[in-house]
């Protein structure tokens, strides 16, 4: 009976760890006001089925990032340093070009097609939504979680449990913020909608520009210690 309480313990430690460790770096409210020039013209129905597909894009990513990221880099001899740099341009182009554009002009023109769903993944959910840096701080939980839970391999039921109800919550947050942005676009109203995109834009800018700086720092520390 005292194993099983201490096992649930660890267990629910493990997965308020992962929550934790995650939700920061997703930021689905920063992501949310990110995408609502894509988000305000859908059919309701067509902006319900892609907020859906997005979350579950999201929890497969960071499951799969959790639980493989490691042996996956290894296997093809990818830094995690390479991830971070690399990445962090894709994202830091990618708030460039939402800093640029014209405000007059923020509605998505394809918003109305229901082909907007093939989108669900790239760019919608990587790298706007799970970026480089959610990557990484998945991959690092992968690496940490078995000894954290006193386990022998990321395949123990503790490990498992942990991991998926974590990145369970995560994701249910993310379809939310995504579910609900139109409505909280009508509460900010059309210039403070302007200034959180806008600002949303910069800061996924400064994001890129840190995973990039990151990055860079890990792989210098790496050769200066050798």
């Amino acid at each position: 009976m005292i194993d099983l309480q201490h096992d649930a313990s660890t267990i629910i430690e493990a997965t308020i760890l992962v929550v934790a460790a995650l939700f920061p770096v997703v930021n689905p409210l920063a992501a949310a006001a990110v995408l609502l020039n894509v988000f305000s013209g859908l059919e309701p129905a067509v902006h319900r089925a892609l907020a859906r597909k997005i979350a579950i894009y999201c929890f497969f990513l960071l499951i799969g990032s959790l639980l493989w990221g490691v042996k996956v880099l290894t296997f093809f001899g990818i830094s995690i340093y390479a991830v971070q740099i690399g990445g962090g341009l894709v994202v830091a182009i990618t708030g460039w070009s939402l800093l640029a554009r014209d405000s007059n002009n923020t509605r998505s023109n394809d918003a109305q097609d229901a082909s907007i769903l093939d989108h669900a993944f790239y760019p919608y959910t990587m790298p706007l939504t799970v970026g480089p840096g959610s990557i990484s701080v998945a991959i690092t939980l992968g690496a940490h979680l078995p000894a954290e839970l006193q386990a022998s391999s990321f395949l123990s039921p503790r490990v498992l449990i942990a991991s998926f109800v974590g990145i369970a919550v995560v994701c249910i947050i993310i379809y939310i913020c995504y579910r609900y942005a139109n409505a909280a676009e009508r509460l900010l109203g059309a210039s403070g909608t302007t200034v959180v995109l806008r600002l949303s834009a910069f800061i996924l800018l400064c994001i890129g520009v840190q995973i990039i700086c990151t990055g860079i720092r890990d792989y210098l520390a790496t050769i200066h210690l050798s």
